[in-house]
């Protein structure tokens, strides 16, 4: 990446930058998500050293990207952002709410400007004078009293810009400025001859020169340019971090006087070097050394891994690959695993004895099958975090337009779930979130009267349960009112009675349109929407349900399979057909008795199970299945569930529980009602996949 920066620096034609645009809208998007998070977990009465740094390095870093690829708006606006935190950092201010607001604003903006020139520069361009205007005056201190610092007996005020320029050294007639650049510490001498080569392959830029060595690792260059110190940094982004740069005005000290200041603010040099350590600046080492005391960072939380050693980790450990090749290579684990099933399969009529090596062979080959599946399986497994990160911050706005008070409270975010479910469970966890904070939470004063905290709690948590993921969202605030769903039901004509059970009283709202809502809101009604919220999860192979005691709260549990690629089947017959029923549909089997079965009206069938009459699905009547012998029929019922419903299937056989791998028929054929998708057999025959939800629904109607 150095060297692409050199020589798109030197001829600005024979290199095109624009093929490392990805990668920039990559790492600007991870920096910006990053520096939000560190924002909303920033403690304002004792703000840590580590994470104040933390959020001025994710500013730098989008700085020197968008300027380094020409993106000048985002370049400013993430430069105001690093001039505020870099005070901060330097406790010259004190955190207050009003910084963090325009922080979060700021980064909300960068991220719409970045996505305008990711698609191509389409769309009006948003205005940023605004937050550049309030962020100069909170920088400027136009704002309550900064952190109060140990000093001198005659406080040096900060240098204003001009002033640090003319310290850094006057221009002469032509513009240009005589400087010193110490860089260090550099493992690599290549970065240093990089950095030289940057002079001699840019037009107009000055001229540099090598100076004797101050200490091991550290390079001195004597510099003319006309370029601002900004600017110098920002061309050497791509080599050196910008806090192993230290620029002087030619003959000027390289540090700090020795007697104590005031600390950063009574120095005069914008950029600091380290002084012993590497890669530490110099003004945080001499602030260290004073003797008043400094400002002390919080002590990080018990558990709490640095966040710099964590960054590094991650940086070293990861590698960031295209999903059409994860799910390519899925496939092709997916033909792998069914053609072992055909070896396995084939294989079963061998003798043991004359065919020992072979049989052993093909045992070896399912094990490291059924280890290598659940190992690439696995790479489309990322944590709940990833969706539970973005609430945080959609709470914090939400509870400050609405006037209320939350604690956001997550449990489980490591658990991991398939990346296409993780995408398209997002939008329906977002609007049970929503809806808890608007109708669910109380206003202040309404919990101080019910003897409630003022504070809300509002909880977001996720568990595996067997083959599933469940997703809880729980608020405890008011629940929902039993007698104003029926009083609502009974007004749109629903069949409900006073003796129906709180489960399906609590349904209610998932009916297309139904709310309880007394005021419609921009922010969301409690059931507007559900219905399409609880489509989307049984889209996605899942089930929704809600508990919920008035005056208490509600608990709305989502329950979803692991991944859509593979799943646990029951496989069963009907004459010479096999078809595979979800497991987890699956409640039981039993043989049943042809008097068990009674028909009613239009030739439906109901079977009697333990005092309970469930309506009868033949499979043999909805797919037309041939039968040799006619007289025979089927004499076995699973029962399943879906939507809350429990319809018995009417089958020849049980042929036993496995994996599949499931294969998109639509995508393939053509949709198939009552089908959900299809499998290879081990013998090569293709089985369809039942979708349960839509035979529920059959025999509803």
């Amino acid at each position: 990446m150095a060297d692409t920066h050199q020589e798109g620096a030197g001829t600005g034609a024979d290199f095109d930058l624009s093929q490392f645009y990805q990668i920039f809208f990559e790492e600007a998007g991870e920096n910006l998500d990053q520096m939000e998070q560190m924002l909303l977990d920033l403690d304002l009465d004792a703000a840590n050293d580590e994470e104040l740094n933390g959020i001025f390095r994710c500013a730098h870093s989008i700085k020197g990207g968008a300027a380094t690829f020409g993106f000048a708006d985002v370049a400013e606006l993430t430069h105001q952002m690093e001039s505020l935190l870099d005070r901060l950092r330097r406790h010259e201010l004190q955190v207050i709410a009003p910084m963090v607001d325009v922080l979060l604003e700021s980064a909300d903006a960068s991220r719409s400007l970045l996505a305008r020139h990711q698609a191509g520069g389409q769309g009006e361009a948003m205005s940023t004078q605004d937050l550049v205007r309030r962020i100069s005056t909170l920088a400027a201190g136009g704002v309550p009293a900064p952190v109060a610092a140990p000093a001198p007996a005659a406080p040096t005020p900060l240098p204003a810009p001009q002033e640090a320029q003319a310290q850094q050294g006057q221009a002469d007639a032509d513009g240009t400025r005589a400087l010193e650049i110490h860089i260090g510490p550099l493992a690599q001498p290549a970065l240093a001859e990089a950095i030289k080569d940057l002079f001699r392959d840019i037009p107009g830029l000055g001229s540099i020169d090598d100076l004797p060595d101050g200490r091991p690792g550290m390079r001195r260059f004597a510099v003319r340019t006309a370029s601002t110190d900004e600017d110098l940094l920002d061309l050497f982004a791509f080599h050196v971090a910008k806090e192993q740069v230290a620029i002087h005005a030619a003959g000027a000290p390289a540090a700090p006087a020795a007697a104590p200041q005031a600390v950063p603010q009574a120095s005069p040099e914008p950029y600091g070097f380290f002084a012993g350590a590497p890669g530490v600046p110099v003004d945080e080492v001499a602030a260290a050394a004073l003797a008043a005391p400094a400002p002390r960072p919080a002590a990080p939380r018990a558990g709490a891994e640095p966040k710099a050693a964590s960054q590094a980790s991650m940086e070293s450990s990861t590698i960031r690959v295209a999903v059409n090749k994860v799910d390519q290579l899925i496939n092709l684990v997916g033909e792998l695993v069914i053609t072992q099933a055909m070896l396995a399969q084939n294989s079963r009529g061998l003798d043991a004895g004359l065919h020992q090596q072979l049989l052993a062979g093909l045992a070896d080959l399912d094990r490291n099958t059924r280890d290598l599946q659940e190992s690439v399986m696995s790479i489309r497994m990322i944590p709940m975090s990833i969706v539970f990160n973005r609430f945080p911050r959609m709470l914090r706005d939400l509870a400050g337009k609405l006037g209320k008070k939350v604690d956001f409270v997550t449990h489980g975010e490591a658990t991991e779930l398939d990346k296409s479910l993780v995408e398209k469970i997002t939008d329906p966890l977002t609007h049970l979130v929503r809806n808890s904070l608007d109708h669910g939470i109380e206003l202040p004063d309404d919990r101080i009267a019910a003897g409630k905290a003022e504070h809300g709690t509002l909880s977001l948590s996720a568990s595996h349960q067997g083959g599933s993921i469940v997703i809880e969202v729980r608020d405890d605030g008011k629940g929902l009112s039993r007698e104003k769903i029926l009083k609502k039901a009974r007004e749109r004509g629903l069949d409900v009675s006073d003796a129906m059970p709180d489960g399906e009283v609590w349904n209610l709202i998932f009916a297309p349109g139904f709310s309880t809502a007394d005021v419609v809101t921009d922010v969301s009604g409690r059931g507007v929407g559900m219905d399409v919220v609880k489509r989307n999860i049984t889209s996605l192979g899942g089930s929704v349900e809600i508990d919920s005691a008035e005056g208490y709260g509600m608990r709305v549990s989502v329950r979803l399979p692991l991944t859509l690629a593979i799943m646990d089947g029951m496989s069963v017959g009907v004459a010479d057909e096999v078809y595979i029923l979800p497991l987890s549909s699956v409640v039981e089997s039993f043989q049943v008795n042809a008097d068990d079965v009674n028909t009613v009206a239009q030739g439906s069938q109901l079977v009697k199970v333990r005092d309970e009459y469930m309506p009868v699905v033949s499979l043999e009547r909805i797919f037309d299945v041939p039968r040799p012998n006619a007289g025979e029929g089927s004499s076995i019922m699973v029962v399943v569930e879906a939507d809350g419903s429990r319809v018995a299937v009417l089958v020849d056989e049980l042929l036993g529980q496995h994996q599949v791998v499931v294969k998109n028929l639509e995508t393939n054929y053509r949709k198939v009602p009552n089908v959900s998708g299809a499998t290879i057999l081990g013998d090569g025959t293709v089985a369809l996949i039942l979708d349960t939800a839509a035979l529920v629904r059959r025999a509803r109607h």
